[in-house]
């Protein structure tokens, strides 16, 4: 599958689930394609295809099925083109980015005018093609609409159409039902204008609504029926179209009609125009709010950036930015893009990245990503990662992917859309012939009220929403908590896990050694922690750093040594202000004829308790015990209570000794315990753990790519290799374990959100059904009105879209400094990092 490309289209006209599984079919059906997954939510389609399979071939695919891509034209100015050649060179470059469906470019003008694929590319991208073929490129006036401002158009355009409708409908509903619910009106009608000329009224009111606010429903839905592939649309103008046809009749010819039958229905077509077009506005108000994540995100996206061009700092648009430039940025201003600071120092607000609200110290050689936002300090930093590179953009893209998924559960809903919506016409029709044959009369009148009823009451918008608004809304508010799921059936498999297995060394620990405990003989605790701290100031092995940590963490002044030596397998020494020091194992100590017996007991102690243990001598005498291991993660012990707090096992899957994991182990409460294996010994860990249930496995490591990769579930810690994050099914930004309850939180939240959304969309055609049929009319004398019925149906959508966005709210699990296993507690604190 690597030498797969993938796509990821917009796509316009999706109405219904039908009109899903309608687009999937023609996506799947192009030569090449190996998967398409269509979203009703998103309104976007990801295609797993050959590279061999042009753009072309999928719009033109989805043109011929009625639910054309959505596109958008951008105009660059371009610099640097001097003749016949550089135009070629410029439209090559364009028409090679994907995405790009067609591109000219005016030597003349300078410019280049660009149609391309919304959600396959962006201006921006496109701009930067050109700039990578020695042209520089600025999008020309405004950009094109985002997605945004698409759906507020949309939103906007049904207000007015609602609105229109209403105004229309609204004197013919009162004119004839308020005759029916209050008589003295239908007299006052007949008596004034008359009864005929009230109908004519009516029809022209109601055949302006048709034509003008509920034209889609005959444009797109009277094609597709003809197609035979009806959907939404085509029910909806069957039903509109079979009221207002028989109204029409009983209007200006009911002697065409079986006497007593010549009743008029126009109010019930006008108002079912109404509320779907209603339905829909408010379908379109909550969609908008299922993708708020994705807008927060886009929102930390910067607009401009302070770069160096030609000696001097400019501002420029963000597009412009290439990899190399050096960028300045002030107090309180967003990073532009990720890169490496070269000078200045300041704290910087990481929060949207890892969710820790303490800023973090920036300084010379530090990474800093786009979209963090700078503190009081200035800093200048050089450009590594632009546009679609960054981390951000990679964050919203791994999102929008996530919320683009089918779930294996919307598997049950894409086989029965399949044929529900012939189905339901076929249901209305035999719902018209039943009354025809069997209803008392006027059964003509009796058996159109029944079928438009069945077929506006059952249209499958709610089961087409059921699934895909619930993963929208569950993978947007994971993106909030810090919790990526990079493929979206992970979604759904990580709620099944019954053990969730760690890795030790970075996952459930710090990943670096750190001074935990310092014991001293007859010098003061900080005299012995700065004498050390200078014979390590020029050493380069991990506990020499935890050394030199601990003493600035204390705003020690570090000496500086003389004479430095170090004894590899032993330790060092240096002269430190005049004096001997040496640090090292006890086995350096005994070589150099140092007393450690006062200490021996307490070393041993510590050894058992997974700490490496040294000892310090001054002047040839033994001046202290130190303990350096590395730290539980202060967020590991209550990650793992309430892992089992959720009725989950734990596992501890490790290369270290198996001495030092049972220590571990049994400080934290961990359930099973795998220690002295190499990276396929974990696969076979993980192989034998399943036997208790499905397991998740969170790693950080490139030694841990097989087994995320092998794991029922693959959890990535994000602060690890790119390896290990690859080779996952969910990532954990921040690298904080809290996150792994959070994911397993939002899995169950979102799948028993679905499975509510479901039971509703389908219990209510199952239940509704029968009785917009009639099945009640021999015990009530009453019939569903065609309108309320259209009412129950968009009311039956409203439902589904606002349980969904109820995941908005779901939980986060925070930290509240649980007390640290004793074997884990920091006697010299780490620095906040």
């Amino acid at each position: 599958m690597s030498d797969q490309a993938k796509s990821h289209l917009q796509i316009t006209g999706l109405s219904c689930a039908g009109c899903v599984r309608r687009a999937e079919t023609a996506l799947a059906g192009v030569p090449g394609v190996s998967s398409a997954e269509v979203s009703f939510a998103s309104e976007s389609a990801q295609v797993l295809h050959d590279p061999s399979v042009s753009l072309d071939d999928l719009t033109k695919a989805l043109e011929t099925a009625g639910y054309p891509a959505g596109l958008a034209d951008v105009t660059l100015s371009v610099e640097g083109m001097t003749c016949a050649s550089c135009v070629g060179r410029v439209e090559k470059a364009l028409r090679a980015t994907p995405g790009v469906l067609s591109a000219s470019v005016n030597l003349a003008t300078e410019t280049a005018q660009v149609r391309y694929l919304l959600g396959q590319s962006s201006p921006s991208q496109i701009a930067h093609a050109a700039r990578d073929a020695g042209y520089p490129a600025v999008v020309k006036g405004s950009e094109p609409d985002t997605k945004d401002e698409r759906k507020a158009k949309e939103i906007q355009s049904l207000t007015q159409k609602t609105l229109l409708a209403t105004a229309l409908v609204l004197p013919v509903f009162i004119v004839e039902m308020g005759g029916h619910v209050y008589p003295p009106l239908h007299h006052l009608v007949a008596m004034t204008i008359g009864e005929q000329t009230s109908r004519v009224l009516q029809f022209l009111l109601i055949a302006i609504t048709l034509v003008g606010p509920g034209r889609a429903f005959y444009t797109k839905g009277i094609p597709a029926l003809f197609k035979g592939a009806p959907d939404m649309n085509s029910l909806v103008a069957l039903g509109t179209l079979a009221a207002f046809g028989y109204s029409t009749v009983s209007t200006f010819a009911p002697g065409l009609l079986p006497d007593g039958t010549a009743h008029v229905y126009f109010e019930a077509a006008g108002v079912i125009v109404v509320l779907i077009l209603l339905g829909r506005l408010l379908e379109a108000r909550a969609k908008g709010r299922t993708g708020e994540a994705i807008r927060k995100l886009l929102n930390l996206q910067v607009k401009t950036a302070q770069v160096e061009r030609g000696g001097e700092v400019v501002d420029l648009a963000i597009e412009e930015v290439v990899v190399g430039d050096i960028l300045h940025v002030r107090p309180g201003e967003m990073i532009a893009v990720d890169g490496s600071v070269i000078s200045g120092e300041s704290h910087v607000d990481e929060s949207m990245l890892t969710g820790e609200p303490i800023p973090v110290l920036k300084s010379r050689k530090s990474q800093v990503v786009g979209g963090t936002v700078n503190g009081a300090g200035a800093l200048t930093y050089r450009a590594e990662k632009v546009g679609r590179d960054t981390m951000l953009a990679q964050i919203i893209a791994m999102v929008e992917e996530a919320q683009g998924a089918k779930l294996p559960i919307q598997g049950l809903v894409d086989r029965i859309t399949a044929w529900f919506v012939p189905a339901v016409i076929a249901a209305s029709l035999l719902t018209v012939l039943v009354w025809l044959i069997f209803g008392p009369a006027p059964a003509l009148s009796l058996a159109l009220v029944a079928g438009v009823s069945v077929m506006i009451i059952a249209c499958p918008c709610a089961m087409g929403l059921a699934t895909p608004t619930s993963i929208m809304v569950g993978t947007g508010r994971a993106a909030e908590m810090g919790v990526l799921f990079r493929k979206g059936d992970a979604l759904q498999s990580l709620q099944a896990a019954r053990v969730v297995a760690f890795d030790k060394t970075g996952t459930l620990t710090e990943g670096r050694p750190e001074l935990v405990a310092l014991t001293p003989v007859d010098l003061p605790e900080d005299e012995v922690l700065r004498l050390v701290a200078g014979v390590e100031s020029k050493s380069e092995h991990p506990i020499a750093a935890a050394i030199l940590r601990a003493a600035k963490l204390r705003g020690l002044e570090v000496p500086k040594p003389e004479g430095f030596q170090s004894v590899t397998g032993f330790g060092a020494e240096a002269l430190v202000e005049g004096r001997r020091v040496l640090v090292g194992a006890d086995r350096y100590m005994d070589r150099e004829g140092v007393d450690t017996s006062l200490l021996t007991s307490q070393a041993d102690q510590l050894a058992s308790d997974s700490k490496t243990a040294l000892f310090a001598a001054v002047d040839g005498q033994l001046a202290a015990l130190i303990a350096v291991a590395d730290p539980i993660k202060r967020s590991t012990p209550l990650a793992l209570t309430m892992l089992r707090d959720m009725g989950l096992q734990t596992a501890m899957i490790t290369g270290d000794s198996p001495a030092t994991a049972e220590a571990i182990a049994r400080d934290l409460g961990i359930d099973h315990v795998v220690a002295g294996v190499l990276p396929d010994g974990k696969v076979e860990a993980i192989a034998r753990l399943r036997t208790q249930g499905a397991v998740a496995f969170v790693g950080d490591g490139i030694n841990d790519a097989p087994a995320l990769a092998s794991a029922d579930v693959g959890i990535a810690i994000g602060t690890g290799t790119d390896i290990a994050i690859e080779a996952a099914d969910v990532v954990l930004i921040s690298g904080d374990l809290l996150g792994v309850t959070n994911a397993l939180r939002i899995s169950q939240r979102t799948i028993a959100n679905i499975r509510q959304n479901l039971f509703w969309a389908f219990g209510y055609n199952v239940l509704l059904i029968p009785v917009a049929a009639g099945v009640l009319y021999p015990l009530t004398g009453m019939l569903l009105s065609p309108a309320l019925a259209a009412g129950a149906m968009a009311l039956s959508s409203v439902f589904v879209l606002s349980n969904a966005l109820r995941l908005r709210w779901v939980g986060e699990a925070h930290d509240g400094s649980p007390t640290v296993p004793q074997s884990a507690q920091t006697a010299i604190p780490a620095p906040a990092e």
